[in-house]
């Protein structure tokens, strides 16, 4: 993992220093030129150019500075949707780093694999807990198995992790109102709903909340309406909390990870082709008539082509949320993502829309 973060900084860093050097001898040239055409005064702008780009390769290059880590000794974490993906995966890490886990799963009590896994460490430090983040009842009975489980009730919950989400796809015509609220449900209110929860214990022990977005929670994607729609909230949400438990001592941190679906099989091709087909069966007359079937099938191929794509690897987004818990002064968003799907952030949420559009859309 070492050796792949050192990779990127020198990639990132060769890259930049290139753009830096083209940018240093050829942007100037073509500004004063255009000063000339206006009627301006020339002035170098050699300098500057330099210096804001190095700044954006000490941003994007740098190795994460050092920040100071907590001790994990007698402290305990809350996680949601751990029955697989990012979740599952965190649970056995944190528990490896020597904190107590609890292990959120919604299918606990079918049997499922992933929260038989988890059991069968046969941890005292491990606990499985049945947990349906959009249950009223259910969140309440975590809290309270948490409270009768931990030694000091007031300072022993350390952290809550909402991971727990789902993910889905259609264009705004082709998406029912109720995906819209199914997909909000488990993303923002889940979220919400657990955060409330244990809230009172994360603020005695002057802990961390770590909630899950995506870089859809930063830009609207074509088809991703509902998804972004959540993921919005959940950013929305943090800073709102954020904001409010910086009197408290509460650090409060948003993860925003960028294409993992070839690591976390959210999506697959034929959970895609179960949706096309309840997409293009539920669609208004009207809708199928102006879109077409051909054009349908078309983009439901393209979205299954896109189903393997993206980072294989977790690590990245382990590695960030394991920094939100841990660090003593904790970022307040995180970018486990490609560079190029990081670029695409800044630009379509720097840029005006105008711009943004031409370049993407």
């Amino acid at each position: 993992m070492a050796s792949v973060s050192a990779l990127r900084a020198a990639l990132l860093g060769s890259f930049s220093v290139l753009v830096t050097v083209l940018l240093g001898f050829g942007l100037p040239s073509l500004l004063n030129l255009g000063a000339r055409a206006l009627g301006l005064p020339e002035t170098s702008v050699t300098e500057c150019i330099v210096a804001l780009y190095l700044g954006f390769v000490l941003y994007v290059a740098t190795p994460r500075i050092p920040r100071g880590s907590v001790k994990v000794e007698g402290k305990a974490v809350f996680i949601t949707g751990c029955d697989t993906g990012f979740g599952h995966a965190l649970a056995k890490h944190l528990h490896k780093l020597g904190f107590t886990v609890f292990a959120g799963c919604l299918f606990k009590d079918k049997g499922a694999e992933g929260a038989k896994e988890l059991e069968e460490l046969c941890s005292d430090r491990l606990k499985v807990v049945q947990l349906d983040v959009c249950s009223d009842e259910q969140v309440d009975q975590a809290v309270k198995y948490v409270k009768e489980n931990l030694g000091d009730t007031e300072t022993s919950l350390w952290a809550v992790v909402n991971n727990a989400g789902v993910s889905t796809f259609g264009e705004i015509e082709f998406t029912s109102m109720d995906t819209y609220r199914r997909v909000s449900e488990v993303n923002l209110w889940g979220t919400v709903r657990v955060t409330k929860a244990f809230l009172p214990l994360i603020r005695r022990a002057k802990g961390r909340v770590v909630n899950v977005a995506s870089m859809s929670g930063r830009m609207g994607c074509p088809s991703q309406s509902a998804y972004s729609v959540s993921k919005y909230g959940v950013e929305a949400f943090s800073d709102c909390l954020r904001y409010e438990m910086k009197a408290w001592g509460v650090k409060v941190s948003v993860i925003e990870p960028g294409n993992f679906l070839a690591a976390t099989s959210i999506m697959t091709r034929d959970s895609v082709a179960v949706t096309a087909a309840k997409l293009w069966r539920e669609a208004p007359t009207q809708v199928q008539e102006d879109y077409g079937k051909a054009r349908f099938e078309i983009y439901m191929a393209a979205t299954r082509s896109h189903c393997n794509t993206g980072q294989k690897d977790a690590a990245s987004v382990l590695d960030d949320i394991t920094d939100a818990v841990v660090s003593k002064r904790p970022y307040t968003r995180y970018h486990p993502m490609e560079p190029h799907s990081w670029l695409r952030v800044q630009l379509m949420t720097h840029l005006p829309g105008a711009m943004s559009d031409f370049l993407y859309f």
